[in-house]
């Protein structure tokens, strides 16, 4: 390795030290043997500043930060949601007094599509998957009592994330925190949702409209918020492959950013806010490899293709959730087991933040027990494992690397692909990725039905168990109590006011290049609901039918 870049990277340890110092000033196992900050080739190897490099340094193989958990542990997102905002902000506040360290919010169905509680559409899903949110009433119940300038929130919504971040922007400004010192994400990532989720609204065209309008928006007004988080979690839950999950992706962010730069945006101005999110599944290595090599492979695509100079623009900044369709509803404890699995991955593999799923939740919304289950194995392995101790620890490894280096050149090949398609988003309306995807997951289905692949507890090892009853339940009077508290917000606001901003925003719809984050703004202050706003715009630009 170049003796010139390691001595740029003990530099950067300094900086990020006198910012960040190290939990610890020595750092040892249990036998008393002391961990060094990084673990290097004893002979000189020509390839490992080009594919390696150091922790902190293009292309970011080994991590983008330059001591990583040593000063700082990853965010512990714990995702939460269910019922009524005031229900929700109570978890919320239970699993912060828990020691999580962000929050990430799950909405229901309707939410996220964009129909108010009392739409016909809605009947039946109020507040089931998620919680419901119709108007910025509902924002301010949800965040009762946590201040927005202190802690984190992720936001798991596309096609109205618009109006989300709205809504949060005027909570934070309620309770005296302006917009730029709010911190946190929204996922508004409208590919992976013609590709794998379904919960979409209008038409690519306008929906990439709102996406840069976003990143304009808080280029200039929300700085240190991520703007998007440009997500596999969902393509992987299709049914992709490892590889798969991470080529499409790219492919997607690359069609962001071509977007924005379309729309005039500068790229090193809004690319250090991009994010992404993976899966984590249980194929322990390959899951390590792939986080390593997306950073690599995102690294050089912004860099060398897109000529960005700001090394943060480089930089793969990702949010892990363990894999959900891994999970089994029988004999849920092992579920506990493959998580933990998932999440050592995830922080071998120098994820950013993290969510791991609860046992039961194959079978319900999690309990709070289980929930706090979850929370105690990121804890624990942050706190008892020693993995955090030393910055890639399993660099070096001749499968590993050898590993990353076979997912790079298959991620590379699907991206090229991509490119003879035009692009993601042609990709998409020509149903590629779709096809990819659904002949990855038939193929692993047959191969748990012939049992080439074993799930235990699923396919082998099986055992005869009761159903357990101690599940987490929605109350049924939620979606009546919720239709009310609607009705009673639409009575206490000011209707001229909402209809005079639902107009502007209607004309401003009308243009094709004005920025609608304003417009929805105003609309939410005088609490106009989702649906309504939604609405306005589905009206004018139509809706996808996929």
């Amino acid at each position: 390795m170049g003796s010139d870049q390691k001595r740029n990277w003990e530099q950067d340890v300094e900086k990020t030290i006198n910012r960040f110092p190290e939990r610890k000033e020595t750092f040892t196992t249990s036998s008393d043997i002391e961990v060094e900050r990084l673990y290097l080739p004893e002979e000189e190897n020509a390839k490992y500043d080009e594919k390696l490099g150091f922790p902190g340094q293009y292309p970011y193989t080994r991590g983008i930060q330059p001591t990583m958990y040593r000063s700082r542990f990853w965010t512990m997102r714990q995702y939460a949601g269910f019922g009524s905002a005031k229900e929700t902000n109570k978890r919320f506040r239970y699993l912060l007094d828990q020691g999580q360290t962000g929050l990430s919010v799950a909405f229901d169905l309707p939410t996220q599509i964009g129909y108010d509680s009392d739409d016909p559409m809605s009947e039946g899903e109020v507040g089931k998957v998620g919680v419901a949110i119709d108007t910025l009433k509902d924002m301010e119940d949800l965040f009762a009592e946590i201040p927005l300038d202190k802690v984190s929130t992720s936001m798991t919504i596309n096609a109205p994330a618009s109006v989300l971040l709205c809504m949060y922007i005027a909570v934070g400004e309620k309770q005296g925190v302006s917009q730029e010192k709010l911190t946190g994400t929204i996922q508004n990532d409208i590919l992976k949702e013609y590709i794998a989720r379904g919960t979409y609204i209008y038409p690519p065209k306008p929906s990439m409209r709102l996406i840069t309008n976003i990143f304009e928006y808080c280029q200039q007004n929300v700085p240190k918020f991520n703007t998007i988080s440009i997500s596999g979690y969902h393509i992987r839950e299709a049914g992709s492959t490892a590889v798969q999950e991470v080529a499409f992706t790219l492919a997607n962010g690359m069609a962001y950013v071509d977007a924005a730069l379309e729309n005039g945006l500068e790229i090193d101005r809004f690319a250090p806010r991009l994010a992404f999110f993976f899966n984590a599944h249980n194929n322990f290595l390959e899951e390590i490899a792939k986080f390593r090599a997306a950073r690599r492979i995102w690294a050089k695509i912004m860099k060398n293709h897109y000529g960005a100079k700001n090394p943060k623009s480089w930089k793969l900044r990702f949010h892990t959730q363990t894999g959900g369709s891994t999970l089994t509803a029988q004999q849920p404890d092992n579920n506990i087991v493959r998580v933990t699995l998932q999440a050592l991955a995830a922080v071998l593999g120098g994820t950013q933040s993290l969510h791991t799923n609860s046992r039961d939740e194959a079978l319900a919304l999690p309990t709070e027990e289980s929930a706090r289950i979850a929370l105690r194995t990121q804890q624990i392995i942050a706190h008892e494992s020693g993995v955090a101790d030393t910055v890639d620890p399993l660099g070096g490894s001749y499968y590993l690397e050898q590993l990353t280096d076979k997912i790079e050149a298959e991620v590379e090949t699907y991206i090229e692909k991509i490119k003879e398609y035009g692009g993601a988003v042609q990709a998409v309306e020509e149903g590629y990725m779709q096809r990819e995807i659904h002949q990855a997951a038939y193929d692993a289905q047959k191969n748990i039905e012939s049992e080439e692949d074993i799930v235990v507890g699923l396919n082998k090892f099986q055992i005869e168990e009761e159903f357990d009853p101690d599940l987490l339940k929605v109350d049924e009077e939620l979606e009546f109590n919720q239709k009310q508290s609607l009705q009673k917000a639409k009575e206490d606001r000011d209707e001229e006011k909402v209809q005079n901003a639902l107009d502007k925003l209607k004309q401003a719809a009308k243009t094709e290049d004005e920025n609608l984050i304003p417009y929805i703004l105003a609309a939410v202050k005088v609490y106009a609901s989702i649906g309504e706003i939604c609405n306005v715009m589905r009206n004018e630009f139509g809706e996808y039918i996929g």
